[in-house]
């Protein structure tokens, strides 16, 4: 099988290498991004590998099925840069559903801590050998409720570090877990009493007509004076012009972004040497309670080797016609392949 790998970064590689020879599967490498301009360079693939901010639009899908490319294979869990409605009967779409949901929710605990304890201000400080601690006053996370959106696996495990914390978590999901509410220290509530009762507010659900902008104006004034934001699961969750009027209004104590809803052209790249370009990022990061992270919450050794791993796996299964991981449209909504064969 021969495989065009699109958007490599250096770590991309060693997992993907030792997987691939393992299975016989020969791979292309191009740093370029996958959209309406590189698509033919999907020429003579079997499979083409796709990541975030890859463009798979009608166009993508239509011209890799000309190409004869079989297998669309995602390196993440998201698809919502997928137009999975074309795609099905056209081009098979698989995913990586999990890999480690420990690196994605020990980032957004690595994130508050370092947000609310100034340990970021601390490291530029005593590099300067200021040792002063003025300005330096944090608050303790056990007593604090977290509102917790979305409790699939990353959410779990976030949850139950902040248990061990001592926090109290109020959470939402559309499909509620039966067995995570405990009536005591992890509830399952509203969004308007998440919101009026979080300190903390993390989000970890995936990214649909129904969450796109589920933090905007609204829903930020909805919520305590104070309160910290963490999002290290998809950009557009978060309205960024709403967020940056919250900060500068102090409704909004902290933000701590892994995403952006217009990282594409710019998380992943080094343009330390360029004017940004987008002001609502540069006033963000301008701010002394914004930390940002360049998508990077997914980014251990462990969740390299899983991702890559189920990746082949994919690829393989797909080779036999019958894959669990493959992302199917069926009725009004996307999910995972039921039945083992989509088309």
């Amino acid at each position: 099988m021969k495989l065009a790998f699109f958007d490599t970064k250096p770590y991309d590689k060693p997992a993907f290498d030792q997987f691939a020879a393992e299975a016989g599967i020969k791979i292309k490498y191009y740093e370029t991004k996958l959209n309406e301009d590189t698509v033919d360079l999907a020429a003579g693939a079997d499979a083409v590998c796709v990541f975030v901010n890859d463009t798979v639009n009608a166009e993508v899908i239509d011209r890799l099925q000309q190409l004869g490319v079989r297998t669309l294979a995602l390196r993440c869990a998201g698809f919502n840069n997928v137009d999975v409605k074309h795609a099905f009967g056209r081009i098979h779409v698989v995913r990586v559903p999990a890999y480690s949901p420990y690196a994605v929710a020990e980032h957004a605990i690595a994130l508050l801590l370092t947000s609310v304890r100034r340990i970021h201000k601390a490291y530029i400080r005593t590099r300067d050998f200021n040792f002063s601690l003025n300005g330096m006053t944090g608050f303790d996370l056990h007593g604090k409720t977290v509102g917790v959106i979305g409790t699939g696996r990353i959410g779990r495990v976030f949850i139950d570090i902040c248990r061990g914390f001592g926090m109290k978590v109020l959470a939402y999901d559309k499909y509620p877990a039966a067995d995570l509410d405990n009536g005591d220290t992890v509830r399952y509530v509203s969004l308007d009493t998440l919101f009026a009762n979080a300190d903390i507010l993390s989000l970890h659900c995936p990214l649909t007509e129904d969450t796109y902008h589920i933090i905007n104006e609204k829903t930020l004034a909805a919520c305590k004076r104070g309160v910290v934001l963490i999002n290290t699961s998809r950009g557009a969750l978060v309205d960024a012009e709403a967020l940056l009027a919250a900060i500068k209004a102090r409704q909004v104590g902290a933000a701590c972004l892994d995403v952006y809803e217009e990282e594409s052209d710019l998380f992943f790249e080094d343009n330390s040497g360029h004017i940004l370009e987008d002001d609502t990022l540069a006033r963000l990061i301008s701010m002394p309670n914004v930390i940002v992270s360049s998508h990077q919450a997914f980014l251990t050794e462990e969740a390299l080797s899983n991702i890559a791993e189920t990746t082949v796996q994919n690829l393989l299964a797909m080779e036999s016609g019958q894959c669990p991981n493959e992302v199917c449209f069926r009725g009004d909504a996307a999910e995972d392949c039921k039945t083992g064969k989509c088309f």
